[in-house]
């Protein structure tokens, strides 16, 4: 990719750091034979654990990646040269045994939004920085929300199988579903995420409520006509959807028990696009059989994948993805270039963009 087109990419975002960054020549593509490029330690190069194969010949264009492999078998050799780390899918675990293993390491780039697979405070005891892609993932990932939402309400996996039975003779005028236009959407976390969701449902006419940590600005709030609750329990009892789209951290684990369950409406669907532990999946299992709520739809669940006679796999009431909010082409690529700016960023002293900083109390800025 040429100078021009990659800082293209970048511009709507951080266009005055990448202005910066083309100044000082970083997005150059490296000339024949340059052996000098920075070492960066990936998960590995092909599998389903590996970084995108597509993505490789563009990050060779700026690094030397070191696979986990090669640096587990040769750490004295290959440790002193990585200067960063590269997150796909979570992947590689960093881990304080590998932090001291990497003496040159600067920062340390993830893929994605979510945080929960890091110690932060760990990370920056070691003088490490951290970046990370919210804006890349925030699009396709309230997509996938409002894809699960309407697949959930209007039971298309259901209606899938039902229509492509080999017993299937005839289509009965009471198979029904769930009305979205005019329900009322429930969303739990009103981040970038949240927000985006927000204002598709407006499109569908929803009735928007939410709760989150702290209030939206009131011009925020009108311009996609969300109404905030204070209390999580008036949510859930008035929403017809509950949507999480909230971070996961000590205070968020389980935050939907046999107790918010309970407060729902019996024709009520939760969905979630967050992390699978905001929920108590056993509890949810009893609610799903038991008819506490109508349904749920998931991205997103504890373990990833779960175990094959795990009783959510065989529920009707249950639509699962494989964890695939942020699962496009363009998402991805944008992702892997973010990550990119943030590393060259770091490398060379300047600002990072998307760099994830810790208030005083280890929370996130």
């Amino acid at each position: 990719m040429r100078t021009e087109t990659r800082v293209g990419h970048l511009a709507l975002w951080i266009s005055p750091i990448c202005v910066l960054l083309h100044t000082l020549c970083i997005f150059k593509e490296p000339a024949m034979g340059d052996q000098d490029l920075p070492g960066v330690l990936v998960s590995g190069l092909e599998g389903p654990h590996g970084i995108c194969e597509d993505h490789i010949g563009d990050l060779q264009k700026h690094f030397t990646l070191i696979t986990l492999q090669e640096f587990l078998e040769n750490n004295t050799r290959f440790g002193p040269k990585v200067q960063a780390v590269y997150i796909w899918g979570g992947k590689p675990a960093v881990t304080q045994e590998l932090l001291q293993s990497l003496p040159s390491l600067k920062i340390i780039a993830s893929a994605g939004a979510g945080l929960d697979h890091l110690d932060l405070k760990l990370i920056a005891s070691c003088g490490v920085k951290v970046a990370n892609t919210p804006q890349a993932v925030s699009s396709p990932t309230a997509d996938m929300g409002m894809a699960l939402l309407l697949a959930a309400a209007r039971r298309v996996v259901e209606g899938h199988r039902l229509a492509i039975a080999p017993d299937t003779e005839n289509f009965s005028a009471n198979w029904m579903g769930q009305e979205v236009t005019g329900a009322t959407l429930g969303i739990i976390g009103m981040g970038s995420i949240g927000y985006k969701i927000a204002q598709r449902a407006r499109a569908f006419e929803m009735k928007i409520l939410y709760h989150n940590r702290k209030r939206r600005k009131l011009e925020e709030e009108e311009a996609v006509g969300a109404t905030y609750c204070e209390s999580l329990d008036d949510l859930l009892q008035r929403s017809d959807f509950v949507l999480l789209a909230v971070s996961l951290t000590p205070q968020t684990q389980r935050l939907i028990g046999k107790r918010e369950l309970n407060l729902m409406k019996p024709t009520a669907i939760l969905v979630n696009i967050g992390r699978g532990l905001l929920v108590d999946q056993d509890a949810l299992v009893q609610a799903l059989q038991t008819g506490v709520i109508k349904g749920a739809a998931l991205d997103v669940t504890h373990p990833e994948p779960l175990p094959r006679d795990h009783p959510l796999l065989k529920l009707e009431n249950v639509t699962l993805t494989p964890h695939a909010g942020s699962a496009t082409h363009q998402a991805r690529r944008q992702m892997m270039e973010n990550l990119v700016a943030s590393i060259l960023a770091s490398l060379h002293g300047l600002p990072i963009p998307n760099e994830v900083r810790l208030n005083w109390d280890n929370s996130v800025a």
